[in-house]
Formats: structure tokens, sequence, C-alpha cells
């Protein structure tokens, strides 16, 4: 909930009185002498309540009011009325004022009431941002491709932390789309409309790391491979943190931070605040019936871009793809299919290209099947209880579908 309260009143006494307050309240008092003063300080991104005197010289508290609710209409202001001036009171009511107090007002009432303006406030900026947040949809669901259940996990785990607001750590292998994730986080929280900031932690030295965090203010800011943050930009990092500042830090790391904690090579402090809500990305290996899935959505993609017409994905190329290792995981599935819509890869083999209208659904998943147990069984080795582990198939389900695809698994081993 906002802290902040613009006092505006033209008696200097009167508005330290007042300032001290709300001050000794834990309050974030923003004081001003005019109209003119008050008016820098109410712009759309204010998050806080007003504080002000009706009776002022030139432009009075009505004024105020006015202009107010012409920058923000549900900005709450609560007008100062000289004692017994019941006809100010109502009029100020009545042109849309929060509520209203009596001068002298004692600290309680005062306190009371812009407590519960500060609390609408609060209510009426987090409706705003859900429903801005509707309004764009589901960036999980529109930006995290796949059908497995780890995507599926993914997507949904993405939106939890999304919403958490705390500070976060992605981590995955090379290639695997962590930058992606970190800006699917941003967008799915209520910081979507604020700036998202990416940033390479080898360059960050203490200096640019507070000017970022200065820029970032209400975002997000994205420190990729925060493994090779330099030592002090560490220490200074886990203190701004401390802090609590406004910008919320997502992290990104291929590598395994509590080992090089464990090595000393990463600050302690800083590593037990990032692992509070990690994110892993599961590599393609983990998750082999996605390669279809997202190399589709890359051809498209690499067509448009390119101005050529998409080729046709068949249940070969979807064998071939799903039967090789991808070390490069998605972005290496990306290159991948630029080249395939270029006629730049061994996929543009007649064989490959061609698409069998005839093929029925039980065939084209025949084919799939048997890509995923020889593609496990590569991966393993040969080792046939390692790849129907991996697979989740109890064995002997493993060994019937070797059986029937002719897949040997002794051919496997290196």
């Amino acid at each position: 909930m906002s802290v902040t309260v613009l006092l505006v009143d033209d008696d200097a006494a009167v508005r330290e009185a007042l300032a001290q307050t709300l001050e000794l309240a834990d309050l974030h008092c923003i004081a001003a002498g005019s109209f003119v003063v008050a008016a820098d300080h109410i712009k759309p991104e204010f998050d806080g309540v007003i504080v002000s005197d009706i009776r002022m010289p030139g432009r009075d508290g009505f004024h105020l009011l006015s202009h107010a609710q012409g920058v923000d209409p549900d900005i709450p202001v609560i007008l100062l009325t000289g004692e017994g001036d019941i006809p100010m009171a109502v009029k100020a009511m009545g042109e849309g004022a929060f509520d209203f107090l009596e001068k002298p007002c004692a600290a309680k009432e005062l306190l009371a009431v812009v407590e519960r303006a500060l609390k609408t406030r609060s209510l009426v900026l987090e409706n705003r941002q859900l429903r801005e947040l509707v309004e764009s949809g589901d960036p999980a669901a529109r930006m995290i491709f796949g059908a497995s259940g780890l995507a599926q996990g993914l997507r949904a785990h993405v939106r939890r932390v999304a919403q958490a607001q705390g500070d976060v750590l992605v981590s995955g292998a090379q290639g695997s789309g962590i930058s992606k994730i970190a800006e699917v986080i941003h967008l799915s929280s209520l910081r979507s409309k604020r700036p998202f900031l990416k940033r390479a932690a080898s360059d960050l030295d203490a200096l640019a790391l507070g000017a970022v965090y200065t820029e970032g203010e209400g975002g997000s800011l994205f420190i990729d491979e925060i493994a090779l943050l330099p030592a002090q930009s560490q220490m200074a990092l886990a203190e701004t943190l401390d802090g609590a500042p406004t910008t919320r830090l997502i992290a990104g790391t291929t590598r395994d931070l509590a080992a090089e904690m464990e090595a000393g090579r990463f600050n302690a402090d800083l590593y037990y605040r990032l692992a509070v809500m990690p994110v892993r990305i599961p590599a393609l290996s983990e998750r082999p019936e996605d390669i279809p899935v997202l190399f589709r959505h890359y051809v498209a993609q690499a067509a448009e871009q390119s101005g050529q017409p998409a080729p046709p994905v068949g249940a070969q190329i979807d064998a071939a793809l799903m039967a090789r290792e991808w070390p490069g995981n998605a972005r290496a599935l990306m290159t991948e299919a630029m080249r395939f819509v270029m006629g730049m890869t061994e996929l543009d083999r007649p064989e490959l290209r061609e698409v069998d209208e005839t093929l029925g659904l039980t065939a084209h998943m025949a084919q799939v099947e048997q890509s995923l147990i020889e593609g496990a069984l590569r991966r393993a080795q040969g080792q046939a209880t390692e790849a129907a582990r991996a697979l989740k198939l109890p064995r002997k389900t493993f060994y019937d579908k070797c059986t029937r695809y002719g897949i040997k698994p002794e051919e496997f081993r290196s």
C-alpha cells in the first residue's frame, strides 16, 4: 500500500504541524505551499492521496480538486475547511472530494481519514493493474510453447511466480530461453506496464548497478548470467535487495549457483535471496515431445520474417528432429527452422519433405513414438532401464514397444 500524502496549505505553521503528524505515522509527506507547487507532483503515476486546504490565495482547493480529477479521477482528495463551514464542506463532497475535515483537526481524526483514503487508492490501482493484465491476455500461454507435462508445469509456475512479486532466479541450459522466461514473468506481473530492462552481469560494476535500479523503478531488471557479476557488484546487489527496492530483480543463469557459492565464487547472501523463488527451464532432452510443436512455431516465424512460404512439416521430419540431441535447446532448434525455411538443412531431403496425406493419426503417432524411444536410448547409450525411466514407462511396456518397432537397445551402446 502507498504511504505518500501530498499536503497543500499556504499557512507554513499549519503545514509543518500537519506534515509532522503524518511523518510520525510513518507516512511519506510531500509538503507544498500552493497549487502551483503541488501541481508538479500530481501526475498519472502518482500513487498517493492529497490533503489540501480549501481557502488559499490564488488557485484554491477547489481548483486543485478539479485539476487532480482531470489527471486521474480516482485520486482521493481530502479538503480542509474552516470550523463550522458546512456549506463549503457540502460543496466539496458534491464536487468529488474523498472527504473533508474541519480545521484545526485532531491528529487521530486526520490519520484515520488519510489511512482510509490510502487503502482506497491502493485498491483502485491494484484493480486497474489487474484489468490491464487481463486485457493483455496470458503471456505465458502466448510465449511458452509445448504440450508436454513439463511445458504445462513451466507455464503454471511462471504465472505463480509473476504474481508473487519477489525476486526470481531463472535457470536452464544454454539456449533454453532464459531471457524469454524472464520477460514472460515481467509481462505476467502487475509491473507489466513499467520498464523491463536487460543487462549482462559481466558489464555491471557497483555504480552501473545503482544506475540501472534507478532507471527501472517500478519495473523489472533482468541480469543475465548472474554468476558472472563481479564480487563487489554481488555485495552491492545483496545490499540493494536488503533495502526492498521498487525494481524487481529477475536473475538468469546457466550455471549451478549453489556449486558456485560452495566454491566461494558467488555471494552467499545473494544466493539465498535468489533461491527463494527459482524457475527451472527443462531442457528439450527432458521433453522431446515438445520438439515438433516448437519447430512448427519457429518455421512459421522464420517464414514470416523472410517473406517465404512455410514448408510443410510431416511425420518424417518430426521423427528426424526427435531422433537428434539438441544441446543448444530452443536456440538450436530455432536456427534449424530458419535453415529449413531457406532450404539449407539436411531436413530438405525429398524423402523427409514428403507429406503422406494418407497417413492417419495412429501411424503418425507411431512414428513419433518410435523416434522418442530411439532418442531416449541414444541419450542413455543403450541402457534400456535408464531410457524407460526417462520416458516414464514401465520396463515391460518399454521392451514391448521396442519389439513392436524392431528397436534393439544394444545397437545404441557406444
